[in-house]
């Protein structure tokens, strides 16, 4: 429900004045302050004739001595929207003036401060029911929101004023309504700062899951996949949870919906059926028409599920998808240094999808006799599928084709794996889209899991190599001089920004799902002490869990603290699942009552919103799942204690974790353990209770 607050109602339906702004010597800008910043989502607007500032001390002072309003602009590089509202009203000189007459403008990338995005998207979902990006609020010269909106058109359409109109009525409303706008403020900053409790007493038990899985049911498209209608985006924690389940209990159903959901994914428009990857979502209902922005996170997290779903079933096709993907990824999205990029952009030359849509006489100038044969597998047509060109896609399945082609799959497979490649070449001539080529934290933990996980489950060493130097960049790049993480950065400049909470909870489990791998205790080591840092700086003392900012990040009128889960896991949910792991490992039981008293508290939450707590819902079933450590005493590369490892990881189990090496004090799980008969020896613990060691394999997956 939306905040209750009249100003908006009367900036909104105000008669708007013809005339506010006062030219009084104003000229354009060249460039505006924002000259200086790294962030490639500034740089696009350091041109526009509006005088921007980034946030900091200058602008937040300069509004107070001006007692100007303050026009807060919140976006990213990928946003397509962002860029139709900036080139329609941030590149034009009237509008522009208007903005530096009457407000100190600030505009801030939402990727490198998601402490600002979440608090004044916060204010705007109080406001109007509903937030997105471009994200317009207008704020007190303190900070305090009293108006806020998403995209705002140059002309009045789609039943809303035009941007020019909005703006005069606001510096009407200053002028006129002053006392009542603090009210209103001083009411929407008491309303968001409110501080999240997750100090519940719940006790976890399986009827959550049965609630949460029979509310997933209840809004899955059976048909297509997914949950819900469009825009459809790619559900990936949602999948994880239900993955979990299946292995679990043997729901099929929970199986079925996974399964449903990745193949439609994988045969639509929103992944690249040339060069892997996954764009941000789905327009229709069809996985066909996609949101053509491409996110490191989201490519990330579905590579993990698609990985598990290979391990559960063995299909070819999810294998596949994770490996085109992280190709994709190593390929497109990496610096040399080895840290991964943010996004390539929805738009080229100014159109969205330009650079991934095909006409028939492109691929008949480059496939020759092979065309037919690729337009029938991918859908491309005279006609098109969208807006008079072609979205590869498949909508049949590859025996239907080989049918309808007369041709053996073998070499009907041989035949369009060939034309694939000659069209990548072909498409890279073209334009590319922009591409954000800031390097952050936790979207480079995520991303470090991924491979990590790939190069273990699929015998990958390339895999591994990336994994291993994405870590060592982040560790000599991403920290200060006390070992605290910094958030973002960019080649040619040092890395900036305090990290939040997403940043050392993610990193950590990337750490952890690297140590699994490599077995480098070094890795765990950096893990553990991130871990130590969460509770030193992040923990919520009083109400349980932690805050998205630390204790000493700059001072805003509210620190941040979200639970759900959006298109990243919550920070507050990694974190959980990273102490559990780490609890198991060390015997630290603050790290394991930590993670399991916020579980708890979200109980209600998990059970009747399971899509936006799926990430909550995986550690919940880690907690009820009996979660085993296994200690391998061995070297890690001889053969016997490879082949503890590999009983080990024969099978998809992701409630449990795995220590290899000789006993000492680096990693507790190890201390104390001997060897067996001078042979490599396993011993499998719950809680640090452990049975009878084991010196073969076969024992070994007897014990698991």
């Amino acid at each position: 429900m939306a905040f209750p607050m009249k100003i908006v109602t009367d900036v909104l339906t105000s008669r708007m004045p013809d005339q506010v702004r006062v030219v009084v010597g104003w000229e354009k800008y060249m460039t505006n302050h924002l000259v200086n910043e790294t962030s490639p989502y500034l740089l696009q607007h350091v041109d526009n004739p509006v005088d921007w500032y980034p946030w900091g001390e200058e602008a937040l002072a300069l509004a107070c001595e001006q007692d100007k309003p303050i026009l807060l602009s919140i976006g990213y590089a990928a946003c397509h929207w962002c860029h139709v509202m900036a080139h329609e009203s941030f590149e034009d000189e009237d509008t522009a003036a208007t903005m530096n007459d009457h407000f100190i403008n600030i505009k801030v990338d939402r990727e490198e401060r998601p402490d600002l995005d979440a608090i004044y998207m916060s204010a705007v979902v109080a406001m109007t029911g509903q937030g997105g990006w471009p994200m317009t609020v207008i704020l007190t010269p303190d900070g305090q929101p009293f108006f806020g909106g998403a995209y705002f058109p140059p002309t009045p359409r789609y039943g809303m004023p035009s941007f020019q109109q909005l703006l005069a009525s606001i510096v009407q409303a200053w002028q006129t309504k002053r006392s009542e706008i603090e009210e209103s403020a001083a009411e929407i900053a008491q309303h968001i700062g409110r501080t999240l409790s997750l100090d519940g007493e719940h006790t976890l038990n399986p009827a959550l899951f049965e609630r949460a899985v029979h509310n997933l049911a209840h809004n899955f498209d059976s048909e297509r996949g997914g949950f819900g209608s469009a825009p459809k985006f790619p559900p990936a924690m949602a999948l994880e949870f239900l993955l979990r389940i299946y292995l679990r209990d043997g729901d099929e159903s929970a199986l079925q919906m996974v399964e449903k959901t990745l193949e439609k994914m994988a045969y639509g428009g929103m992944y690249d059926q040339l060069g892997g990857g996954f764009a941000r979502y789905s327009t229709d209902n069809n996985w066909l028409v996609p949101h053509f922005e491409k996110m490191l996170y989201d490519n990330a997290l579905l590579v993990r599920v698609y990985l598990h779903a290979w391990q559960v079933t063995g299909k070819p096709l999810y294998r596949r998808i994770v490996e085109e993907t992280l190709d994709f990824a190593a390929r497109e999205m990496r610096h040399e240094e080895g840290g991964f990029y943010s996004s390539y952009d929805a738009d080229s030359e100014g159109e969205e999808g330009k650079f991934y849509v095909w006409q028939p006489a492109e691929i008949r100038a480059a496939l020759g006799e092979d065309a037919e044969l690729f337009m029938l597998y991918y859908d491309v047509s005279e006609r098109g599928n969208w807006e008079g060109k072609s979205i590869l896609n498949m909508p049949r399945l590859p025996e239907e084709v080989a049918r309808l082609a007369q041709l053996e799959p073998a070499e009907m497979a041989v035949r369009l794996a060939e034309s694939r490649r000659k069209l990548l070449d072909v498409r890279a001539q073209r334009v590319w889209p922009g591409l954000d080529d800031k390097v952050l934290t936790a979207w480079n933990g995520l991303m470090l899991a991924a491979f990590a996980e790939a190069g273990r489950a699929l015998r990958r060493p390339d895999y591994t190599e990336v994994a291993t130097r994405n870590a060592m960049f982040l560790y000599d790049t991403m920290r200060n001089g006390d070992g605290r993480l910094l958030r973002t950065w960019k080649a040619g400049a040092k890395a900036r920004y305090n990290a939040y909470l997403e940043d050392y909870a993610y990193l950590a489990d990337g750490l952890l799902a690297l140590y699994h791998t490599t077995f480098d205790d070094r890795w765990f080591v950096w893990a553990r002490e991130l871990a130590e840092m969460m509770l030193s700086h992040f923990a919520d003392a009083e109400n349980g869990g932690f805050f998205d900012t630390s204790h000493d990040h700059e001072d805003l009128f509210h620190r941040p603290k979200d639970a759900q889960d959006n298109a990243t896991p919550s920070g507050n949910a990694m974190a959980a699942q990273a102490l559990l792991k780490l609890s198991l490992y060390t015997g630290n039981g603050r790290y394991w009552d930590a993670a399991e008293q916020a579980v708890s508290a979200l109980y209600e939450a998990m059970a009747q919103h399971p899509t936006g707590f799926a990430h909550w819902l995986s550690a919940a079933a880690f907690i009820l799942g009996e979660p085993q450590e296994v200690a391998i005493i061995g070297d890690h590369g001889l053969e016997d204690t490879e082949a503890m490892i590999d009983a080990v990881f024969a099978r998809y189990r992701p409630h449990q974790v795995v220590a290899v090496g000789e006993s000492g004090k680096t990693i507790p799980l190890l201390t104390d353990r001997k060897f067996v008969d001078g042979k490599a020896t396993a011993y499998v613990c719950r809680r640090f209770v452990c049975q009878q060691p084991v010196t073969s394999p076969e024992a070994l997956a007897v014990r698991l």
